[in-house]
């Protein structure tokens, strides 16, 4: 099991700039197994280790939020051996792991459509985790499942339409108002692992003015580490949201 305690956290780091949220795209577990001859499915259950290790490692470092895009709406197009796969891992993860994280001050929640493709085992086990853990305050940690960043938006819109808003009325603060969770702030930083440059449909409006980090590293090679090393980039960085420089 990866370490809870406070590790020594790198020099570089600077802890009065840290982001108070990560978000992160855990890709590449697929290839990870490929490239030793397994099954995908390896790959997924590899990454189980990382997502923990990353998680104390985030709480080690005091970030407040983490998002993790755990399963897509368009995860559903893999083969059905695969989703059913996931659909169980995920449920046995959040079995497994649920009182272990609660019992650091971790709270945990979901994003994402709650629709007929997911079971209901799976459903109550992620309101089960979210009542174990809904009065912890040192994090959070946000499970993106059956997660689409436009799915979000067509939701949020519907709502909008359904409490009866006039057009004239419709403004930046109505929309975030109707989102999975708008009590979370937008990610300082998105994290996207094994190579690929893209966002994937991935917390399309929170991230409009994240800081975006893409690694090589394979998802179930991915540790505190790698974490810690894309925040040195982060912090490197200078923030504008369309404005200038002093």
């Amino acid at each position: 099991m990866p370490d809870s305690r406070p590790l020594p956290l790198p020099k570089d780091l600077d802890l009065g700039r840290m982001p108070t949220h990560v978000a992160i795209v855990m890709d590449g577990n697929g290839r990870w197994a490929q490239r030793r001859g397994l099954p995908r499915t390896d790959g997924h259950a590899a990454g189980e280790e990382a997502l923990v290790d990353v998680v104390y490692g985030a709480l080690a470092a005091g970030i407040k939020y983490v998002t993790v895009y755990a399963f897509s709406t368009e995860n559903w197009r893999r083969p059905v051996d695969e989703v059913k796969f996931l659909m169980n891992f995920n449920e046995s993860l959040l079995k497994r792991r649920a009182r272990e994280l609660g019992e650091v001050g971790i709270r945990i929640v979901f994003s994402g459509r709650r629709d007929w493709r997911v079971p209901r085992r799976v459903l109550a086990n992620m309101d089960d985790a979210a009542e174990l853990t809904r009065r912890n305050k040192t994090m959070v940690l946000n499970m993106a499942f059956n997660y689409g960043g436009r799915a979000e938006l067509i939701d949020a819109i519907t709502q909008l339409v359904e409490d009866g808003v006039p057009a004239r009325k419709i403004t930046e603060k109505a929309i975030r108002e109707r989102l999975y969770h708008p009590e979370i702030p937008d990610p300082d930083l998105v994290i996207r692992t094994s190579g690929e440059y893209r966002t994937s449909n991935f917390l399309m409006w929170e991230m409009a003015y994240s800081e975006l980090v893409f690694t090589e590293v394979l998802w179930p090679d991915f540790r505190r580490e790698d974490l810690y090393a894309a925040v040195s980039e982060y912090q490197g960085r200078r923030r504008r949201y369309g404005g200038l420089d002093e």
